[in-house]
């Protein structure tokens, strides 16, 4: 190894004299390194590997050691070892090494030297500032831009972003229907026209349509307010739940999943599968579900008009909008032939709708009917299109001592699952069947599969509607929301039935009734078309 140093050297001479030192070890591998030192003259401080150490003319004791002879002649001894630990055939041995030191003496300029370190040190410092605060800009440009702080946007611009931050947090789809989420933001944020509230509500919209899904959506203040009310259990529209077609084949329209009983819709002929074409003259060829909810929604008292194909038949009906108060449940007992002891009471109960209601208006059912010494259970989920998720699972409970309800799955597998673990159960164990049809949708889904898998009910019916996805509601800071599909679900027997609905375990006749009088009169009358005798109904 090699290593030059730049010294001066007393001598008689009134110039200073400088020399290189070529610093050689004695060994087979050599290499050269240059080694930049500050040049101190004799019996001056030097700064050695982190201590201050002061040469003497005898060289003891010191780092380095060095005498200048009359014929320039420099002899510079390394007063120390240099010892390494290296590895061997034979095993770990300590070498010790001698350096040998041999110079070429440089008339120089030693100032003119020094002069050129200290001016390329300050002008290497200044240009190394230079490029660390311009990293430091863009770093802070680029952190302003992602994190976008409120003295940099307008009200409007906030508001777009909380929309934003919400589908971005809460969207099942972490891929956002192939695109990059964060180059949306950045994008509309510079493109999109945000000066009034209508203006950044379009934009809203405009962003939640490229996700390509229905059920997420935008929900202006009055629309919210109306979707609230909706859950609570009164609505002012006709009384109908509507959907999307799943068959390819028949008319372009909105499918009728339900018509609420004793609604305007209901007492005008309307029943589930039939279709709405039109709504005061608007085809609903290419229009969302929830634009048709909103239209179909009004004042207390004005009218709608809807065009409704109902089997080969075309109707053109004129509704008056009406506040349809839902109540979720209703009940009866259905007496079946016999006599004494040796007669049989079966509770009904019909649940309409998921609203905040519905959990206990079910367990005041079923308190109601026991009171009446009832010993089976139909529990009829025809035209329920579902509602709030949180009551679907508390009504499985009532029915489930143990088991499985819903597993809540995104796009990287199951995320959560939901179970009974029986302190809410009140029903377990007399006999239950449950009915279906293809009006049953998204939580009626959730209940009728988690029966069915746990094996605690016998389905009958025809499949249901076949809405696997689950969304939640979001309120804005201005009052607005968004409805936005948080997960999908699978049964305990970890079956999607997006759709492809639940499948029942027996069909009912085609004459079967849907309201409570009809059913029981199926028990009562043997030879009605639609008679189902007890063994039938709760036999697997």
């Amino acid at each position: 190894m090699a290593m030059e140093f730049l010294s001066r050297c007393a001598s008689s001479s009134s110039s200073p004299c400088f020399a290189f030192f070529n610093v050689h070890l004695q060994h087979t591998i050599s290499c050269r390194a240059t080694v930049k030192s500050q040049v101190l003259a004799w019996n001056s401080p030097v700064v050695g590997f982190g201590r201050s150490t002061s040469l003497g003319t005898d060289g003891r004791g010191r780092i380095w050691g060095c005498s200048c002879g009359t014929n320039r002649g420099l002899l510079l001894r390394q007063l120390w070892r240099y010892h390494s630990s290296l590895s061997s055939a034979s095993g770990m041995s300590s070498v010790c090494y001698r350096y040998v030191f041999k110079w070429k003496k440089y008339a120089v300029n030693f100032r003119r030297v020094r002069n050129a370190m200290e001016k390329f040190r300050h002008r290497f410092s200044v240009q190394l500032a230079r490029v660390m605060v311009c990293v430091m800009l863009v770093m802070s440009v680029s952190s302003t831009f992602e994190d976008s702080p409120s003295w940099a946007l307008t009200e409007e611009n906030l508001l777009f972003l909380e929309a934003w931050r919400t589908i971005d947090r809460a969207y099942i789809d972490k891929n956002f229907n192939g695109q990059s989420w964060f180059r949306y933001r950045e994008n509309a944020l510079r493109n999109e026209p945000m000066n009034t509230r209508e203006e950044t509500y379009t934009a809203i919209k405009k962003m939640l349509a490229t996700l390509d899904d229905p059920f997420t959506r935008f929900l202006e203040p009055e629309k919210f307010k109306s979707l609230q009310s909706g859950t609570q259990g009164a609505l002012t529209g006709v009384g109908l739940s509507i959907g999307y077609r799943t068959a390819v084949d028949g008319p372009a329209g909105l499918l009728v999943v339900s018509a609420a009983p004793g609604g305007p819709a209901e007492r005008a002929g309307i029943t589930s599968g039939d279709v709405i074409l039109a709504i005061d003259d608007i085809t609903t060829e290419s229009m969302g579900i929830y634009d048709a909810a909103e239209r179909l929604q009004g004042p207390k008292g004005s009218s709608v008009q809807l065009t409704v194909q109902s089997g080969p038949s075309v109707k053109h009906l004129d509704l008056v909008r009406e506040k349809v108060a839902i109540n979720p449940v209703k009940s009866r007992i259905c007496e079946l032939p016999g006599s004494g002891e040796n007669s049989s009471k079966i509770g009904y109960i019909k649940l309409t709708s998921f609203n905040q209601k519905a959990s206990g208006a079910v367990k005041e059912a079923i308190d109601s009917l026991r009171s009446n010494r009832v010993n089976a259970f139909v529990l009829d989920l025809r035209d329920n299109s579902g509602g709030l998720f949180p009551e679907g699972v508390e009504i499985a409970k009532i029915w489930l001592d143990k088991g499985v309800i819903v597993y809540i799955c995104d796009s990287s597998g199951v995320r959560d699952i939901y179970d009974s673990d029986g302190s809410s159960t009140i029903a377990a164990s007399e006999p239950l069947a449950v009915l279906v049809n293809k009006g049953t949708a998204s939580a009626s889904e959730i209940l009728a599969g988690a029966l069915k898998d746990n094996k605690r009910a016998v389905l009958f019916g025809e499949p249901t509607y076949g809405k696997g996805k689950i969304q939640s509601v979001f309120k804005l800071s201005d009052g607005s929301g968004l409805a936005v599909t948080v997960a999908r679900y699978e049964t305990p027997a970890h079956i999607n039935i997006d759709k492809v609905g639940v499948i029942p375990d027996r069909p009912l006749p085609a004459s079967f009734p849907k309201d409570g009088d009809g059913f029981c009169s199926c028990f009562e009358d043997p030879a009605s078309a639609c008679n189902v005798n007890r063994v039938q109904l709760f036999s697997r």
